[in-house]
């Protein structure tokens, strides 16, 4: 597949800037300023990558967790639009103004908890960091805000291209009314080519920005794929190498990848697996096996490409010389999706999955294995959910390479850490805009700090959770609170709210409290 030249004036202004010249390197490495790279996946699940215990080949992600750090309570808030709205604005989403979805074109604009697009009393990552003189660019899915005023570029990055809105087929962009799918380059909309595949875009993209920029000053890049939501595709021979490997079936991955995240050190060797839900067969007794393995090849095959675009992105930031003061992070917005899009009516049968024409999702029983070893997936708040893989590389400053890290992390968290590398202290302004919920996690990275002094909330979809330290209560809609010891029982089977009903009540109180600061109804 040929790559897409989003720029091609790229190359001379390089030789220009003296990408060539072995000085300029030199000069890269003294700067003062670090060069920060933010990669988020789409629906990749706590088990999906090989550093966390899988069997998909993910070398470039596994190089950069060896040499760094990886998170294993690292959290996000189990909904595209929710996640990233926390990742950009350091903020609960509900403060953000996007507590579930996105507002859809079409629909008059409101203010609130769940308005569906970013708030002005918010400040971007980019608005951030552009006051301490980084260029500023995104590249992928952005899904929060769909009406132009509220794209990317006028959320203080200074390049964008990708997917406005959510899923969208990777080969093209498909009219799925209501659901209005834009493309945008830099401002303006976007038609792919014929040859074009969203990964590889995404990543091409990415790359020539990198070698754009200028070695002296520092940048900002923040790359959203879309890989690896639903519609499964990929390319064909990146799905030949998972041929064969599911025929075990869901049963027996969730097995070998909870052996995997032990093996990693992710998990301690007395961790169990949740049980399989009631509503997903035993592998032994499914029938269409061939219906079933063809899906998660391709979900395999997808993360494959994106560790691919990776290695590529990483490459480029070799290149330029800054590779040891470049802090790359690598998250997921939720965990794999048990959704199941048939009745979209856009799957073309005769087309074999993966392929261009099919449009396919691989259903709740994969999805419960990608997270592995937790209750549930996306659109959950129990650990399946809301659990997902942090990598964090950044040679200059970790030190403690490979190390696994087991404090309670979330989205929000990104925003003051980034802050914190330049100083920024992240202060509200009344009538501008309001400060972070997060911390930074500058001195976990290193070690100093393991215990998170202060408790996380979610809400989403009357679902309600807190985590304090090791507790964590949890109440679906119009059901009582449950209590969980996350320290013994993460795979929330345990239910200890009868034997400490102060607790519950003290920790339902400072979430009441919490909810009623983000107004949320019906506190």
């Amino acid at each position: 597949m040929s790559r897409i030249n989003f720029l091609g004036v790229f190359a001379c202004l390089l030789v220009l800037a003296g990408g060539c010249d072995p000085s300029s390197h030199e000069e890269a490495t003294q700067k003062s300023k670090t060069d920060i790279v933010v990669i988020l996946a789409d629906d990749l699940g706590f088990s999906d990558l090989g550093c966390y215990g899988s069997e998909i080949r993910t070398p470039n992600l596994d190089s950069l967790a060896y040499g760094g750090v990886r998170f294993s309570n690292f959290y996000n808030n189990a909904k595209c639009s929710p996640s990233r709205a926390a990742l950009l604005t350091g903020m609960y989403p509900h403060k953000a103004g996007i507590g579930r979805v996105v507002s859809l074109l079409g629909k008059p604009l409101k203010n609130g908890p769940y308005q569906g697009y970013l708030s002005d009393s918010t400040k971007t990552i980019a608005e951030w960091l552009k006051t301490a003189g980084y260029t500023t660019a995104m590249s992928g899915k952005w899904h929060i805000g769909e009406r132009r005023q509220h794209w990317p570029k006028k959320r203080g990055f200074d390049r964008y291209f990708g997917l406005i809105s959510g899923a969208s087929s990777y080969y093209e962009v498909i009219k799925d009314q209501p659901r209005t799918r834009q493309m945008v380059l830099e401002d303006s909309l976007w038609s792919p080519p014929s040859d074009f595949y969203m990964t590889d875009a995404i990543t091409d993209y990415a790359v020539d920005f990198i070698k754009d920029q200028d070695q002296a000053d520092p940048y900002f890049i923040y790359v959203a794929y879309t890989a690896p939501h639903w519609p499964l595709h990929a390319p064909r021979e990146d799905i030949e190498k998972y041929k064969g490997m599911y025929r075990g079936g869901w049963d027996s991955l969730r097995t070998s990848r909870l052996q995997g995240l032990i093996h990693e050190k992710i998990l301690t060797g007395d961790q169990q697996l949740s049980p399989r839900l009631s509503s997903i067969p035993p592998w032994d007794s499914v029938e269409d096996k061939t219906f079933w393995t063809d899906r998660m090849e391709v979900h395999a095959a997808m993360i494959d490409r994106m560790d691919q675009g990776i290695g590529k992105i990483i490459q480029a930031i070799k290149a330029r010389g800054n590779f040891e003061n470049t802090l790359v992070v690598f998250l997921s917005d939720n965990g794999g999706s048990a959704e199941n899009i048939t009745g979209r009516g856009l799957n073309d049968p005769t087309v074999p999955v993966g392929d261009k024409g099919s449009y396919v999702a691989y259903r709740e029983p994969w999805a419960l294995a990608s997270s592995t070893p937790w209750q549930r997936y996306k659109l959950w708040l129990n650990e399946g959910g809301i659990s997902t893989p942090m990598v964090a590389h950044w040679p200059s400053y970790i030190k403690n390479k490979g190390d696994v890290l087991h404090y309670p992390a979330q989205l929000m968290d990104i925003l003051p850490t980034l802050l914190d590398i330049e100083g920024i202290t992240p202060t509200g302004t009344p009538g501008r805009w309001k400060s972070p919920d997060g911390v930074s996690l500058l001195p976990v990275f290193t070690g100093e700090m393991k215990e998170r002094d202060s408790p996380i909330f979610w809400e989403y979809n009357h679902q309600k959770v807190v985590r304090a330290n090791n507790w964590k209560i949890l109440a679906y809609k119009d059901q009582p609170w449950r209590l969980f010891d996350l320290a013994r029982d993460r795979i929330e089977s345990r239910d200890l709210s009868g034997s400490h009903p102060e607790l519950v009540d003290s920790l339902a109180s400072i979430y009441t409290q919490w909810a009623r600061s983000m107004n949320i109804p019906g506190q």
